[in-house]
């Protein structure tokens, strides 16, 4: 039980009576943080929701946009931290699975998973690679089961997260319009429970996942099994097409406690069900059925006259199914257990958890952070930059993303690895999609931080020629109830916000993960934002050739803090955070999004960890041909060479193009007036970056290249 004595009391007021035993574990089900979101909920309202491509309907678990020609998609994120951080190859693995149920419910077909994963300092500790790597295992073994394409994400380590994950997972689904689910449900429509048999794993997982992480409660942890999913997501969508579906819900965090409370709440009626009538898998009492969170379950309404066939495409798929219910007049969750009445609640008062009013303090930590760090003086700017892009961070990810099938269901265009993955539509429009996220800049500002991450993705997002639609956001911090963590929160949000609102992009859904923390301490604030892009033109196939100019859309500025280069080489937290100019991010963004989109760009790819000497190095590598920038025609305020190679000024991006094409390149450009600046060419098989005519870094590409595939793997195996 989690209700604290103040909600009992509240409960009590509510329903006019001293509540049951199974009452009361309904209830600390849905109230707890992870479902009710009690702490964020009235300040989530900020953020902007709907637009001419949004749908709304009641009862969707997943966000809805309409992408033209009668087709749609759905988008929705979830985390799975505090199992992940227990037991994470299951963990992980039933985060996929209860995304991809998000996505199934509203009658759409899921096509692609997405995760962002983070650990602790994988080179020094051996727990944050054992997490890491079963973490891993479980996502592809789930999504390649699925026969659904992982095909992006982001990965990254910081001692913040020490004896703990962040395990986030986005899913994206497909379908025409006119097979949307419409929620509905009438008086004597049954309820149909299908998949998997409840068992005793997950029990009380919604608790277990609303308080910080102190002890390894390995039954709270769920049971993945991909095999009944893959069948669930056929005889669902074979369900659909015969228009056998009146409402669906997934059973995921609560159990059957939440998806009945939440499904009677949504459509306005009331639900009878006898708990007996539950298929099991072991012996059960009522108030274990109604709180197991249990994987690979859905609930469906139907009525009496539609059962029969329904219940034919169960076999047909080897799908359990029962019938525990029916639906009532009134609004009354009423559960039996056989003759005896266990709960019999408005569903009103379960699945609205009384909102609270956090206090919020600015971190006195803000205060101590060093605003111009002193740093120690560099002599050997090769090898530190070799150093820095072996980094765990920053070095490649192709161990992550070779363990997922990302091209099977034939529509992935551009695969994992640069910017934004790419997938073809049916109606002949391509969809792009990337998460980011950068807790070490929205540990020194939270706000800022979080409008850069948002950014970000939107940059990549726009050099596959992709224009924002659409944006998931998904926000973890530590306890609400410690002030200063709720202030980085709000900070957080109010970014988001802010930017979502200038630029036009809602929020089609979202997810906030509150209480990450352990004994040893909160993480660093961690928003992670989803941009999805639409365009209508297929994505050029990124093809550096010999000779081709580099230029550099907008101004590098000396915003050190929080970056890569500041943390990782000197061991300094602190420093000016990287600030988005509004108006700079929008026309550089257009710019871009035309050039890439009339394929006068040979290449195009965003400026982010690491800077301007990691973007460009990563396209060399890319392409197997060197580069020799000139750092001297960089747009710039006055720096240090360190500073402009490695600062992460947010609305850069660094393009690649053929002479031919460079005077239709700056018409593009100057149109928008944008800055810009042409820094040097991909030639030969070095990477060279020089001041003044002073070569400041100077390695063989084949070498580079090595050590920036290999490091992240050689640290995984050993240690």
């Amino acid at each position: 039980m989690s209700l604290e004595h103040q909600e009992i009391q509240n409960l009590t007021s509510k329903i006019g009576r001293t509540p049951t035993h199974t009452e009361i574990q309904i209830v600390s089900a849905e109230w707890s943080e992870h479902c009710s979101y009690k702490s964020s909920k009235k300040h989530l309202k900020i953020l902007p929701m709907d637009g001419p491509r949004v749908i709304n309907e009641k009862g969707y678990d997943s966000g809805v946009l309409d992408v033209g020609d009668g087709y749609i998609i759905t988008a929705h994120i979830e985390s799975h931290n505090h199992p992940s951080a227990v037991e994470p190859y299951g963990g992980a693995a039933t985060g996929v699975g209860g995304v991809i149920r998000d996505i199934l419910s509203a009658g759409t077909r899921p096509i692609a998973i997405l995760n962002g994963l983070r650990f602790g300092d994988i080179k020094k500790d051996a727990n944050a690679r054992w997490l890491f790597k079963n973490a891993v295992t479980g996502i592809a073994d789930y999504g390649n089961c699925l026969g659904i394409p992982t095909i992006g994400g982001e990965v990254e380590f910081d001692s913040s997260y020490s004896k703990y994950a962040l395990v986030d997972v986005a899913a994206i689904g497909f379908g025409k319009k006119e097979n949307m689910i419409n929620n509905h449900a009438d008086i004597g429509d049954v309820v149909v429970l299908l998949g998997g048999h409840t068992g005793r794993d997950g029990i009380g997982g919604s608790q277990f996942a609303s308080d910080s992480l102190e002890s390894e409660n390995r039954s709270a942890v769920q049971i993945p099994d991909p095999f009944i999913e893959k069948m669930i997501i056929e005889a669902v969508l074979e369900a659909r097409n015969q228009g056998l579906i009146h409402a669906m819900k997934d059973l995921g965090g609560g159990g059957l406690s939440c998806a009945i409370s939440e499904t009677a709440d949504a459509l306005s009626v009331g639900i009878h069900v006898d708990v007996d009538m539950v298929h099991t898998r072991e012996n059960l009492t009522h108030d274990e059925i109604m709180t197991s969170e249990s994987q690979e379950r859905m609930l469906i309404i139907t009525d009496k006259s539609k059962l029969e066939k329904l219940e034919t495409i169960c076999s047909k798929f080897r799908i359990t199914s029962s019938v525990i219910g029916h639906i009532t007049k009134g609004d009354v969750i009423h559960i039996t257990h056989g003759d005896m009445t266990c709960a019999n609640l408005p569903a009103s008062v379960v699945a609205n958890a009384e909102l609270l009013d956090r206090k919020s303090q600015k971190p006195q930590y803000l205060e101590k952070i060093q605003k111009n760090p002193k740093l120690n003086h560099i002599t050997n700017h090769t090898e530190t930059f070799f150093e820095l892009l072996t980094a765990p961070n920053i070095a490649s990810k192709a161990w992550v993303y070779r363990q997922y099938d990302h091209e099977v269901g034939i529509r992935t265009v551009i695969k994992p690895g640069m910017d934004a993955s790419v997938l073809r539509l049916d109606n002949g429009k391509f969809l792009s999609i990337k998460i980011d996220g950068n807790p070490k800049h929205c540990y020194i500002n939270p706000r800022e931080g979080a409008i850069g991450c948002f950014e970000e993705a939107c940059r990549n997002v726009a050099c596959t020629g992709g224009t924002p639609i659409g944006m998931l956001d998904h926000m973890q911090f530590g306890s609400p109830k410690d002030p200063e963590i709720f202030w980085t929160f709000l900070e957080s949000l109010k970014g988001i916000s802010e930017y979502a609102r200038y630029f036009k992009i809602p929020c089609v859904g979202g997810k906030v993960s509150l209480y990450n923390e352990t004994p040893d301490g909160p993480i660093k604030p961690t928003p992670i934002i989803g941009v999805i892009g639409l365009s209508g033109k297929r994505p050029p196939t990124n093809t550096i050739s010999s000779g081709d100019y580099i230029i550099i859309v907008g101004k590098t500025q000396e915003e050190m803090g929080g970056s890569e280069y500041m943390e990782y080489i000197h061991g300094v937290i602190g420093g000016i955070c990287p600030a988005v100019n509004f108006a700079e991010s929008k026309k550089n963004m257009a710019a871009v999004i035309e050039a890439v989109n009339y394929n006068v760009t040979s290449f195009a790819h965003d400026c982010s960890k690491g800077g301007i000497a990691v973007a460009i190095s990563e396209m060399s590598i890319s392409s197997g041909i060197g580069c020799d920038v000139i750092i001297d025609d960089i747009p710039k305020c006055d720096m240090t060479a360190e500073n402009i190679i490695y600062s992460e000024s947010h609305s850069r991006y660094i393009l690649a193009v053929n002479p031919e094409k460079l005077n239709a390149l700056q018409d593009i450009l100057k149109r928008y007036n944008v800055t810009y600046g042409m820094i040097g060419r991909f030639t030969g098989d070095m990477i060279v970056f020089s001041k003044n005519k002073d070569t400041i870094i100077k390695t063989k590409l084949d070498v580079l290249k090595k050590a920036w595939e290999e490091s992240l793997e050689e640290m995984i195996r050993n240690g």
